[in-house]
C-alpha cells in the first residue's frame, strides 16, 4: 500500500480542479471570507498513542478526557465500566506483549507500522470555518514525491498517511458556484515523541492489574504456621478454579489450574500495567496535542531497584499463564539495557530517531520499604519472628543508613548510565515522587486490622505506623528530592547537567487519600463488607467454606476500579484485586494452601501501592513537567488542565 493509498480510497471523486483563480492564503493557511470564522486546513494525526493497535482505544480515552483532568477521566471511566477497569478490554490489542516484546511491524487499524521507527502515520485532514454549503474541495498533498490530488464535498474528511521527518505541502482550492475559488494551504508535519518508562512497583502500576482476578463466592483454604485445623481460615476463591478448596489433599496439580484464573498484566513478570501513572501520562499527552504521535516504551518493573532492575537484570514476579502454556520467567533484563537495546535498534533504521524523555520513580525498594510495611502489619508472634528470619521484615534505622549511604551513590551509576540515552541532560528525566501512603484528612492513620484483616496476623500497629509515617515524611521523601536534583549537600558531577526534573505536587493530594480513608461515598461492597474493626470474614470453619464473608455478601461483587476515598491499597484491596501468588520467592511453597502464600497472596498483588485513582492524580502532577520539556503548549487541544502550581515541578 503506497503511503497515499488510503487517502484515495476515502475520497469520493467528485471531478476534476475546479477553475477561476485562486484567492491569497494568510500565514496560517486560512483565507478571510466576508463573515464568520475564516477557512482553513485543520489536521489531527489519528490514534496517536501508538501501543494501542486499535483506534477505539484511543477513542475510549479521548472522549473521556475532554474537559476532564486525568483524575477526572479516570473515574468516569471507572463508573463507565461498573467498576471492573476500562483496561481489560484493551490488554489484548497492544503493539507490546504481555512479555515485554515489541511487535516489530506492529498492525494498527489494518496497517503494518514499526513500532519504534515509524515510516509514515495516519492523518485526518478536514476543512473548517466558514466553508459554504456545498462547496467542492480540490485537494493536494506534495511531500516531495510529486502532488497526490482528488477532489470531493468539502463536508468530507480526508484520511492519508503522510512521511514521518518531512512535511507534507497540503493545499485545498475551494469552489462554490460561480464564484470564484479559494485556495487554503498549510504544512503537515508529525512530531513523534518517544517516551520510556522506568522504574519499580509504582512505575509499574503495582497493586493495578489489567484485567483483576475473577473471585468466587466460596471460600478457600489456607494454613497459618501453627499448624492443624484450628489454624486454618477461608478467604474468597478463584472462580472457576475446581481443585479442592479444603486445605487437605490439594492434588499435585492445584498449582496449575489455579495460575490459570490468576490476573492479567500488561507484563506479567513485572506487573507492569496500563493504569501506570507513566502510561496514562503518555495517553493524556496523545490525546491533548493532536499534531503528535506518542510511541511509549514502558519498561519498570515491580521490585526492581536501581542495581537490580535499573542497572542489573532482577526476579521475576509472576508466571505468564496463556491458552496453551504457563511461562515462568525467572529473570527480567536491566531496564537500562532493554532501553539502551532498543534505541540502538532504532537507530539503526533512523539515524536521527531520539528518546524525548524518560518518566521515572525509584528508591523505595532501596531502602527496603517493604520491609518497613512488614512491619508495621505483621502481627502475630509466629508471624513476625518468621518474617524477621527470612529477611522480609526491616528497621527504620537499617533504611536510615540506606538513604545516607547506598542511595545516592546509586543514583550516581544511574546517572551514568542514563546520560548517553537522554543526550546527557537529565532534566529530561522526569522523577515522580512517592507519596506518603499514611495520611487521611491531613494526619496519620491511627492503624488497627481495618483494610489488613484478609490475613489473620496482619494489624497496622499504631506505634510502628507512626515511626514509619515520620520517617518517610520528614527524611526518606525531603532526601529522595535531594537525591533527584543534587540538593541538600548532595554532590554530583555536573549539578547544572546532572538535576533531574522533580514532581511532587500530588503529595498533598495524596494526604486526604492513604490508606485508611473512608467516605460515605465508597462503594457499598467496601461500607458493608470490609470492616474497620477487623471482622469482616467468617471465623467458622463451616460457614466460611461456603460464604467466607462475614457480610454475608458474595467476594465476587467486589469493583477493584470504583471510585473511592482511598488512593492507596490495602492489603484486602490487594488480595481482592489481584491475589498474587508470586514466584521466586525465598522457600516457595508447592501447596497452594501454604500459611507462606497465605502471606504472600494478600501483599505481593499491591499492598500499600497507589490505585488507579492515585496514578491518575500523579499523571496529571507530571503533566507540567512532561509538556515544559517537550516545548508544547500546555492548554492545547480539548483537555482541561488544572492551574499550573508554583511547585509543580523542579528542574
Amino acid at each position: 500500500m503506497t503511503r497515499f493509498s488510503a487517502f484515495v480510497l476515502a475520497l469520493s471523486v467528485f471531478g476534476a480542479f475546479a477553475a477561476g483563480n485562486p484567492a491569497p492564503a494568510n500565514a496560517q493557511g486560512a483565507v478571510q471570507t466576508t463573515a464568520g470564522p475564516p477557512i482553513q486546513i485543520t489536521w489531527e494525526v489519528r490514534n496517536r498513542f501508538r501501543m494501542f493497535r486499535e483506534e477505539r482505544d484511543f477513542a475510549l480515552h479521548a472522549e473521556a478526557l475532554r474537559n476532564r483532568t486525568i483524575l477526572a477521566s479516570e473515574q468516569a471511566l471507572a463508573v463507565q465500566s461498573d467498576g471492573r477497569g476500562w483496561a481489560r478490554n484493551t490488554l489484548s490489542r497492544l503493539c507490546i506483549d504481555q512479555l515485554g516484546s515489541v511487535s516489530e511491524p506492529c498492525t494498527r487499524d489494518g496497517v503494518k507500522e514499526s513500532y519504534l521507527t515509524p515510516a509514515d502515520h495516519p492523518v485526518t485532514v478536514r476543512l473548517t470555518g466558514n466553508v459554504p454549503v456545498g462547496a467542492i474541495c480540490a485537494w493536494a498533498f506534495d511531500d516531495g514525491d510529486g502532488p497526490r490530488q482528488s477532489s470531493a464535498d468539502c463536508s468530507e474528511p480526508v484520511n492519508l498517511r503522510v512521511r514521518y521527518g518531512k512535511p507534507t505541502a497540503a493545499s485545498v482550492d475551494v469552489s462554490s458556484g460561480s464564484e470564484a475559488s479559494q485556495r487554503v494551504a498549510t504544512d503537515i508535519t508529525v512530531r513523534d515523541v518517544l517516551i520510556a518508562g522506568l522504574g519499580d512497583s509504582v512505575a509499574s502500576g503495582e497493586g493495578n492489574p489489567d484485567r483483576p482476578v475473577a473471585l468466587a463466592d466460596e471460600g478457600f483454604c489456607f494454613r497459618s504456621y501453627l499448624g492443624g485445623p484450628t489454624s486454618q481460615y477461608f478467604r474468597p476463591s478463584r472462580a472457576g478454579f475446581t481443585g479442592t478448596r479444603a486445605c487437605e489433599n490439594s492434588g499435585s496439580d492445584a498449582l496449575n489450574g489455579w495460575q490459570r484464573r490468576s490476573a492479567q498484566w500488561s507484563n506479567q513478570a513485572c506487573h507492569r500495567s496500563l493504569y501506570s501513572y507513566q502510561t496514562r501520562a503518555a495517553i493524556a499527552l496523545s490525546v491533548q496535542h493532536p499534531h503528535i504521535a506518542v510511541t511509549f516504551l514502558p519498561l519498570a518493573c515491580t521490585g526492581a531497584t536501581v542495581t537490580e532492575g535499573l542497572l542489573g537484570s532482577q526476579r521475576g514476579r509472576e508466571c505468564l499463564v496463556t491458552r496453551n502454556a504457563i511461562n515462568c520467567e525467572t529473570t527480567v533484563s536491566a531496564q537500562v539495557t532493554e532501553l539502551r537495546e532498543a534505541l540502538t535498534a532504532a537507530k539503526r533504521r533512523q539515524p536521527a530517531r531520539q528518546l524525548d524523555l524518560i518518566l521515572l520513580s525509584i528508591g523505595a525498594n532501596d531502602i527496603n520499604f517493604s520491609g518497613l510495611v512488614a512491619d508495621v502489619i505483621v502481627d502475630g508472634g509466629t508471624e513476625r519472628a518468621l518474617t524477621r528470619r527470612g529477611g522480609v521484615m526491616g528497621t527504620v534505622d537499617e533504611s536510615r543508613k540506606a538513604l545516607a549511604r547506598e542511595l545516592p551513590q546509586r543514583f550516581g551509576k544511574l546517572r551514568e548510565a542514563l546520560k548517553p540515552l537522554i543526550g546527557a541532560d537529565m532534566s529530561k528525566v522526569i522523577f515522580t515522587s512517592y507519596a506518603n501512603p499514611t495520611y487521611a484528612n491531613g494526619t496519620t492513620c491511627t492503624g488497627g486490622p481495618g483494610g489488613f484483616d484478609v490475613h489473620p496476623s496482619f494489624n497496622a500497629d499504631p506505634r510502628r505506623l507512626g515511626v514509619v509515617s515520620d520517617y518517610v515524611q520528614s527524611e526518606f521523601l525531603p532526601q529522595l528530592r535531594n537525591i533527584a536534583t543534587c540538593g541538600g549537600g548532595i554532590l554530583c558531577k555536573d549539578p547544572a547537567r546532572d538535576r533531574m526534573t522533580f514532581v511532587d505536587s500530588h503529595l498533598g493530594e495524596f494526604n486526604d487519600h492513604g490508606f485508611c480513608a473512608r467516605s460515605a461515598t465508597d462503594p457499598e461492597f467496601d461500607r458493608q463488607c470490609f470492616s474497620a474493626k477487623g471482622d469482616s470474614f467468617n471465623t467458622d470453619l463451616v460457614e466460611a467454606a461456603n460464604s467466607p464473608m462475614a457480610c454475608g455478601r458474595g467476594a465476587s461483587e467486589f469493583r477493584a476500579y470504583a471510585p473511592r476515598a482511598r488512593w492507596i491499597r490495602d492489603a484486602n484491596d490487594s488480595y481482592f484485586t489481584a491475589m498474587t501468588y508470586p514466584q521466586g520467592v525465598s522457600g516457595q511453597p508447592s501447596d497452594i494452601h501454604d500459611a507462606t502464600w497465605g502471606i504472600l497472596s494478600a501483599v505481593y498483588g499491591g499492598a500499600i501501592h497507589p490505585t488507579a485513582e492515585g496514578h491518575a492524580a500523579m499523571a496529571d502532577a507530571a503533566w507540567p513537567a512532561i509538556t515544559d520539556i517537550l516545548g508544547l503548549a500546555a492548554n492545547e487541544g480539548d483537555v482541561t488542565r488544572q492551574p499550573l502550581p508554583d511547585n509543580a515541578f523542579q528542574r
